[in-house]
């Protein structure tokens, strides 16, 4: 997990076998607001799967 956008641009990401979840803040409290969401995108990508994460704003 990462909250690196631009992860994608910068690296080779064919043929690993691990999966990338891209969180699309840096923001730790609404991170943690949306803890369920990002757990569940963990647990749903697929080894070699990449998945960007938005998570709602905090109001």
């Amino acid at each position: 997990m990462t909250t690196d956008t631009n992860l994608k641009y910068q690296q080779n990401l064919t043929g690993r076998s691990m999966a990338i979840v891209v969180l699309l803040t840096t923001s730790w409290p609404r991170i943690q607001l949306h803890l369920p969401l990002v757990v569940a995108a963990v647990s749903q990508t697929q080894r070699g799967g990449y998945r960007e994460v938005l998570l709602p704003r905090v109001s």
